[in-house]
């Protein structure tokens, strides 16, 4: 079955005038949002803007000059092919690139990455980048099961606003993950008057909000033009507080590495829609939300607080970095866990039993033929 980049090939000599925007573009902008871009488009601050044809060019030359610099950057291996496949399209290789940001802060505990893409039929898409690999990133998305708001959502609200003082014609918002989160909640909370000029709002397997945003004005205001995306045996777009309908995405690939959009199927146009999500996608969304919500606020950030200090003791930065040696960072977080107070090692240990508990309850009602001849036990956590 086909995927993005059959349909760059396919549908790549027209327009957007010729052939309007869809489904497909949103995820193929929404993953533009990763590629690194840094030095190659111009930041808001900046009057100019790049053709995507000349950022593909020059993405191209310095990640040859310097492979390196990149291999903790680049999401996907195929992102290289991708962006030089977009920059040789013709429906792609003309849209300008501007307003580039990538704010990473690790005191302040958020990632924020956001691009402006015009597409030369008087719309923009405002593409947020989702969460990058980053430890710090991942610990903001974390804070979202107990903060009502998080750093990266303000920092979206104020770089809506901002965009939409300096162009002109109609804006989609739209992102991957956290970024769909991000394009959301700036829709909510931006300003009234800019509201009107947004057509459409993607959210492609995105992670959803404390309930105070689902029932806020402004939320209620754009929720109709909020698409929402999830693949088959979604995980993280299940996650939180969402509202409204949502479409089902077949995907190549199984489980969590459904979470990548270049596994999402479609046919010409379109994305290839399913009628639901699968039985165990809708056992761990049942088995999160009751683990969640039989957490209060100060015990969900404890418990993450912990786990993020853990894992800070590897001085990792990324992901990348805390697998390139996990021995040796395997060693560190066993040592620090082993040196962690009695009182959080306890608290730690009843959350997990109560992740546990939450899976025991589910399992049989969702999951019959698998868990027909499962025996779980009640488990006590030890924490060395």
């Amino acid at each position: 079955m086909a995927n993005m980049f059959d349909y760059i090939e396919w549908r790549g000599d027209l327009t957007f005038v010729q052939s309007p925007f869809n489904p497909v573009d949103n995820i193929i902008f929404s993953q533009l949002a990763y590629i690194p871009l840094d030095g190659i488009v111009p930041g808001p601050d900046e009057k100019k803007d790049l053709s995507l044809s000349l950022a593909a060019g020059q993405f191209a030359k310095k990640l040859r000059e310097s492979p390196e610099a990149y291999r903790n950057l680049l999401i996907s291996g195929e992102d290289p092919d991708f962006i030089k496949a977009l920059g040789s399209a013709a429906r792609y290789q003309s849209c300008r690139l501007s307003a580039y940001v990538n704010h990473i802060d690790i005191l302040a505990e958020k990632q924020f990455s956001a691009l402006c893409i015009k597409l030369g039929d008087n719309t923009a898409y405002l593409a947020f980048r989702g969460t990058d690999s980053s430890l710090v990133g991942w610990k903001e998305d974390l804070n979202m099961s107990f903060s009502r708001t998080v750093p990266s959502q303000i920092e979206a609200v104020s770089y809506l606003e901002s965009i939409a003082k300096k162009i002109r014609g109609g804006l989609r918002l739209g992102g991957h993950s956290k970024g769909g989160n991000l394009a959301v909640y700036a829709a909510s909370f931006c300003k009234k008057r800019i509201r009107p000029r947004i057509i459409e709002i993607y959210s492609n397997d995105a992670p959803g909000f404390h309930q105070s945003v689902i029932t806020s004005k402004g939320y209620q205001a754009v929720k109709d033009r909020i698409l929402t995306f999830i693949p088959q045996s979604s995980v993280i777009g299940m996650l939180f507080e969402h509202d409204g309908s949502y479409t089902v995405v077949e995907s190549s690939q199984k489980g969590l590495m459904q979470h990548n959009l270049y596994s999402w199927k479609l046919r010409r146009n379109d994305l290839v829609r399913l009628d639901r999500v699968t039985r165990g996608s809708r056992f761990i969304d049942k088995t999160l939300r009751e683990w969640i919500d039989g957490l209060d606020y100060k015990q969900r950030q404890q418990f993450i607080e912990a786990v993020y200090t853990i894992f800070s003791a590897t001085e990792a930065l990324s992901i990348q970095e805390l697998s390139a040696d996990w021995l040796k960072n395997s060693f560190l977080v066993i040592q620090t866990l082993t040196n962690t107070d009695d009182q959080t090692k306890e608290m730690i240990g009843k959350v997990l039993a109560s992740l546990l508990r939450a899976a025991k309850n589910n399992i049989k009602a969702l999951l019959p033929k698998r868990g027909k001849n499962i025996t779980t036990q009640s488990a006590v956590f030890v924490v060395p």
